[in-house]
C-alpha cells in the first residue's frame, strides 16, 4: 500500500521535472529545398548549350538541428550542425564530410555570443546584408566574386572559434581564430578575422578582414607563409519600398606565382582582385520582389613573360521572386557574364565548372521552387 502511494507521489513530481527542463530547452530541426531548370550557353569544351535540373542555384539545399538550454543567469549553450546536399540526385553536397554547412557547439548571453567548430567568418554576414549573394543566391554570384576567394558567399574553416558581440546602439562586432593544428609550427593553417557592423533604421553598413596562411610546404613558399588577404566594405538603403546595397571587396594572394602562360588564364590565378557590387531589391508588394545587381571584378596577373597584366569579368543579373507564402517561393533570374583578357569563369557554382573555353559571354536563365521548413 505505502509503495503505491509513493509510486502515484512521485510519478507526477518526475512529470513535472521532465516538463520544467524541456521548457529550459529546444531543439529545431529546419532546411532548405532549391531546385531550378537552367539554360546555360556556350559551356566547355565546344562552347555548346547546356540544360540542366540544378540542386541550389538559388539558395544551397540543406538540413539543420540547432537547440538550446538555458543555464540560468541569463547563459545558454547553443549548438548548431548543418549538411548540404544536391536535391536533384540525393547525394551530399560534400561527399565525406556529414555536416559541411556547420557544426559548433557554445554559449550565449548578454555578452554576445561564442561558437567552436566548423563555421563561416563574419565575411558572409557582410555578404548577406550588402551584395547580390543576398538576392541572387551563392551558387549565382560566386564566381563572379572572384570564386568566393573574398569569402563574402560563405567559406567555411574547420577547428575555430568565432566571437560574436551583442548589439550596443546599433554597433556589434566579431572576431574568428582558426587552429591550423600543425605541430611545431602553430602559424601554419591558421586563420584571424575580424568584422564589425551598424545598424540604424533604413542605414547599414558594415566591414570585415580574413587571413590564412598554409598549412604545408608548397616549396618555394613554406608553411605560415600568409596565402590570402581579403577584406570587405558594404552598406544599404532602405529607401521605401527599395533596398538600395553596395560593396567593395579587395582579395590578395601573395603567394600565387608569375605565370608563364601568355595568353588567357583563369582570372583566379591573379595575385590582388577588387569587386565592385551594387544592386537593388524592389519590393513591388508584399509578395512580388523585382531584383537587379551587377559585379565587376577587376584583376592584377604577374606575368613571366608577356601578356595581359590586366584582366576582368562583369556579371548583370535580373530577376523576379515570387512569395506563395513565407516558405515559399518561385522564382526567375537571368544573368549575363562578360570577361575580359582572362577565360570566362561561368555563372553557376565554382568558378570554371561550367565556363566556356575561352573569353566568350555566357548567359543564364533559370527559374525555380524554393522551400523553406
Amino acid at each position: 500500500m505505502k509503495k503505491s502511494v509513493l509510486v502515484s507521489l512521485a510519478l507526477p513530481l518526475s512529470l513535472s521535472v521532465a516538463a520544467a527542463h524541456a521548457q529550459d530547452s529546444s531543439v529545431t530541426i529546419y532546411g532548405v529545398i532549391d531546385m531550378s531548370l537552367a539554360y546555360t550557353s556556350k559551356v566547355a569544351p565546344g562552347n555548346n548549350s547546356r540544360v540542366s535540373l540544378d540542386s541550389g542555384d538559388q539558395m544551397a539545399s540543406r538540413i539543420g538541428f540547432k537547440g538550446s538550454e538555458n543555464l540560468g543567469g541569463g547563459l545558454s549553450a547553443i549548438f548548431q550542425l548543418e549538411t548540404g546536399f544536391n536535391a536533384d540526385d540525393g547525394a551530399m553536397a560534400t561527399p565525406g564530410t556529414l555536416f559541411d554547412r556547420k557544426s559548433v557547439v557554445g554559449l550565449s548571453g548578454g555578452f554576445g555570443t561564442l561558437t567552436l567548430g566548423r563555421q563561416t567568418d563574419y565575411l558572409e554576414d557582410i555578404g548577406t546584408k550588402y551584395t547580390s549573394f543576398q538576392i541572387f543566391g551563392g551558387s549565382g554570384v560566386r564566381a563572379g566574386h572572384f570564386n568566393s576567394l573574398d569569402r563574402v558567399t560563405g567559406a567555411r574553416t574547420s577547428n575555430s572559434l568565432r566571437f560574436d558581440s551583442a548589439v550596443y546602439g546599433g554597433f556589434s562586432g566579431s572576431l574568428f581564430y582558426g587552429f591550423g593544428e600543425v605541430a611545431g609550427n602553430n602559424a601554419a593553417g591558421r586563420a584571424v578575422g575580424v568584422g564589425a557592423n551598424y545598424a540604424n533604421g533604413p542605414f547599414g553598413i558594415g566591414g570585415a578582414y580574413y587571413q590564412s596562411k598554409l598549412a604545408g610546404d608548397a616549396l618555394p613558399a613554406r608553411a605560415g607563409d600568409t596565402d590570402l588577404k581579403t577584406f570587405t566594405l558594404g552598406a544599404s538603403y532602405q529607401a521605401g519600398p527599395a533596398k538600395l546595397f553596395a560593396a567593395w571587396s579587395q582579395t590578395r594572394r601573395p603567394l600565387q606565382a608569375p605565370l608563364a602562360a601568355t595568353g588567357l588564364v583563369n582570372i583566379t590565378s591573379a595575385t590582388r582582385a577588387n569587386i565592385v557590387d551594387v544592386g537593388v531589391d524592389y519590393a513591388y508588394d508584399s509578395k512580388l520582389h523585382l531584383l537587379a545587381s551587377v559585379i565587376h571584378d577587376r584583376a592584377d596577373l604577374a606575368r613571366a613573360t608577356t601578356g595581359a597584366t590586366r584582366a576582368h569579368t562583369t556579371q548583370v543579373n535580373l530577376g523576379v521572386d515570387y512569395y506563395l507564402s513565407k516558405r515559399t517561393d518561385v522564382y526567375a533570374m537571368f544573368s549575363r557574364q562578360n570577361a575580359g583578357d582572362a577565360v570566362n569563369p561561368g555563372v553557376i557554382g565554382q568558378s570554371y565548372s561550367v565556363a566556356p573555353a575561352d573569353d566568350s559571354a555566357q548567359n543564364v536563365l533559370r527559374m525555380g521552387l524554393r522551400h523553406k521548413f
